[in-house]
């Protein structure tokens, strides 16, 4: 590492977080660190039903309880036209129920008090009647004949179903599956899980009976989106709504959707002419908030007779809940499920995915994957580990005989991808040789002899992120571009503004770098803010692993803009041709002159004092950023597990992971970034899960049943890496945030079938519990 890189930080460098400071301090400003004058609080009954109509709700003995300013009912929002807002798919979503409840935990009635514990206290004392009705759980009880129909506030919605979508080919997939030699199928489950991140919701409304505006502080990982949702639904002109989004603890796509109690809390606001403030507790987040997965997904693989892919047949029935609020691209149903070709070269495919509606939660997010990816990619690589069993062919060889070459790129998918850069061969042996890969099989064939339960799961993922050109990507029509602001004081320090909002990826420390690679001025010197609608440009927000390609492009592009500015300046102070000047990061100097010189600093303060006849003041810019296309990061993870016969115990010994996601500009972060990532995809794989009775109770709605994993039971993770530039990304970089939880959930699962195949179990759906592992094995007559 040069001296000159370490000093200014830039690109490459592994440099401390800059926000580090105030969050080992207990100085983080979180929502509930927010207290504002004369704030009352809000809390929200929720239906214990999951599905039910509601003949009458009595609130007379709630509002006449100790404290309570009011109490809010669906009856109530409807006089105001606020009853239903519409969902980031274009349905729509009930804020406060009117006519019945839909899922277990849904909003019926909130309780505005002068204290949160008034508040609490009086749901008690709401009365509602209900009429229990049969719950649907799953999509296939929503299609079946005589189920209960959810959305009869829907007019002409006469079924459960929701959408059907397709991509691909569906006639030349059929001839080539005619052709197989072999066709493996993999009918697997990918379960519902919660982001769970460690901060719940929450929202502080005060909306100003003077002025008319209203300041909104909320957990949202994207505010300027919000505040268009908030003005649509609201009815409040948009310039008269700030959002404010402080610092998160934690995200992963939990805090992109709006929910009804930040709706209610503005509305109670707005009416009372007081702040609200509302923050859900544990229970309210797991249960109602956005879920992620939920897909019951079909695998067909057609092979020929030398193991050549030939074609990919999926079918996926994704159960959407109660109203379908997903979080994910206009134009695309299933999210971006059909990236599940994956990294291999498969020439044709055919996928086909429905929606249902059940009584759940609704509002499936990215959980830490760009829109359904970690599904598709879940699917193919089980589907690929069980094809090479089945064929008898060993899983890393029939993998690297059907990749995608390198020479390819850019690679056109069979479902309409372009793949922008990759060596797939290249990651999958440094994971290999990482792992000592041929050296472990033959300790696997050894052990296996005497009797004991070990395997090897391999997953090479594609991810594909940062959401692409504008015309083909929008959420409620916005348009997924992003933004950065760049402001040059005369001293030389600046100040760097997004669109994006850091959930504690290291936003103020990388970005700040990538000014200091472009620019010069060195990190500790750029501040950088994001989450307030008033002072950051526009921009969509941080989820699906977009800061960087996306928000980090942006910032690259303005930088550049900025450093044409101080050529023209620098010219002007060394009476000398631009041309003839040389950028060396940090200053210019005179082409064979290299004394003759002037710092990013010294032309920063000509922009404010010293400036060419005709040259507009100051050293500052804007640069929305629309991406040509979406950047793919890739990698390849490698798994050892022992499995305890007695007790169905798995026990992972070694997780080696290779990721490629283009420049890594802050190598530490990203490798902080893979290690939660790999520590999530594990508590997937083995232990998290929310899950529903025949009535629709959840199971799952407290950390005592919603397991997630901690130090004792995270395995240890060995990193490698290779780097293969995007092509289209102004810095080279692609994202990284997601590609440990998007790839390995199948590795972990993969090493269990690996581990068990010789008994002739195939699938054990996620998560991967002791009991179903014994239960597999006792199936098959294996006993201690």
């Amino acid at each position: 590492m040069s001296s000159t890189m370490h000093m200014h930080g830039g690109i490459g460098d592994s440099i401390k977080r800059k926000e580090d400071g105030r969050f080992l301090r207990g100085k983080g400003n979180y929502l509930d660190d927010f207290v504002l004058p004369n704030m009352m609080h809000m809390a929200i009954l929720r239906s214990p039903y999951a599905h039910a109509r509601i003949n009458k709700i009595d609130t007379a003995a709630a509002s006449a309880r100790p404290g309570v300013i009011a109490v809010v009912t669906g009856e109530l929002m409807a006089q105001h036209k606020l009853a239903w807002m519409p969902t980031m798919s274009g349905d729509t979503q009930a804020v406060l129920a009117t006519d019945k409840v839909r899922f277990q935990g849904q909003e019926v009635a909130a309780v505005i008090a002068e204290t949160k514990y008034q508040a609490e206290d009086a749901l008690a004392s709401i009365e509602v009647d209900y009429d229990v009705l049969p719950a649907v759980t799953s999509p296939d009880r929503a299609k079946a004949e005589g189920a209960a129909l959810i959305r009869d506030d829907k007019e002409g919605q006469s079924d459960n179903h929701i959408y059907h979508w397709e991509s691909g080919d569906q006639g030349t997939t059929q001839a080539a599956f005619a052709k197989a030699a072999k066709v493996v199928r993999l009918h697997t489950f990918y379960p519902r899980c919660h982001p769970a991140p460690l901060e719940t919701c929450g929202c502080i409304a005060d909306v100003n009976p003077a002025t008319g505006k209203a300041t909104i502080y909320m957990t949202s990982q994207a505010p300027h989106a919000i505040r268009t949702v908030f003005a649509l639904v609201t009815g409040l002109p948009e310039q008269n709504i700030r959002i404010v989004s402080p610092d998160l603890g934690g995200g992963f796509g939990n805090k992109v959707p709006v929910y009804p109690g930040y709706v209610v809390a503005t509305a109670a606001s707005l009416l009372l002419g007081r702040p609200v403030k509302w923050i859900e507790d544990r229970s309210e987040n797991l249960i109602s908030t956005g879920f992620a997965r939920d897909y019951h997904m079909t695998g067909d693989l057609a092979v020929d007779e030398n193991g050549k892919m030939l074609a990919l047949r999926v079918h996926l029935d994704s159960d959407n809940g109660a109203f379908f609020a997903d979080a994910q691209p206009t134009k695309f149903k299933a999210g971006l499920f059909h990236i599940v070709t994956g990294s291999y070269d498969i020439p044709t495919a055919h996928i086909t995915a429905d929606g249902y509606y059940t009584n759940k939660a609704p509002g499936g997010v990215a959980y830490r994957c760009s829109f359904r990816v970690t599904e598709a990619s879940y699917l193919i690589e089980r589907l690929v580990t069980n094809a090479a069993i089945e064929l008898g062919i060993d899983q890393a060889e029939f993998r690297k005989k059907n990749f995608i070459q390198p020479e390819q790129f850019p690679y056109h998918s069979a479902t309409g991808w372009v793949y922008d850069s990759g060596d797939y061969p290249k990651a999958m042996d440094v994971a290999l040789d990482q792992l000592g890969y041929e050296a472990l099989k033959k300790d696997v064939q050894e052990r296996r002899k005497k009797g004991e339960v070990t395997g090897i799961g391999i997953a090479s993922f594609t991810e594909v992120v940062g959401a692409g050109h504008g015309a083909e990507f929008d959420i409620l029509g916005l348009r997924m571009f992003d933004s950065a602001e760049l402001r040059v004081h005369p001293t030389g320090k600046a100040i760097l503004r997004m669109g994006t909002k850091s959930q504690g990826q290291g936003h103020e420390t990388t970005f700040a770098q990538i000014v200091a690679e472009e620019l010069g001025i060195p990190a500790q010197d750029v501040t950088v803010e994001e989450g307030d609608t008033d002072t950051a440009p526009y921009g969509l927000g941080t989820y699906a692993s977009r800061s960087t390609p996306v928000a980090g492009a942006a910032t690259a592009m303005v930088s550049r803009q900025l450093r044409e500015k101080a050529r023209k300046l620098a010219a002007h102070l060394l009476e000398a041709d631009e041309e003839d000047l040389v950028w060396e990061r940090g200053k210019f100097y005179v082409k064979g002159s290299p004394q003759r010189s002037k710092t990013i600093q010294e032309a920063a303060f000509a922009a404010y004092t010293n400036l060419p006849e005709g040259m507009q003041p100051g050293l500052e810019g804007v640069h929305y950023y629309d991406p040509p296309n979406m950047t793919y990061p890739f990698g390849t993870y490698a798994v050892v597990v022992d499995i305890d016969k007695g007790t169905g115990q798995v026990k992972v010994k070694r997780m080696v992971a290779v990721d490629d996601c283009g420049v890594r500009i802050n190598p530490m972060i990203v490798e902080g970034q893979i290690h939660g990532g790999l520590a999530e995809g594990y508590g997937i794989a083995f232990m998290q899960l929310i899950t529903f009775d025949d009535e629709g109770n959840c199971i799952g709605s407290n950390f005592m049943d919603y397991l997630i994993p901690g130090s004792w039971e995270t395995p240890k993770f060995e990193l490698g890496e290779t780097t293969t530039p995007s092509p289209h990304h102004p810095i080279g970089a692609k994202g990284v945030g997601e590609s440990p939880t998007v790839g390995s959930p199948a590795a972990y699962v993969n090493a269990v079938i690996d581990a068990l195949s010789p008994y002739g179990i195939t699938n054990i759906d996620m998560p991967v519990t002791s009991d179903k592992v014994w239960a597999a094995l006792r199936s098959k007559g294996v006993t201690e």
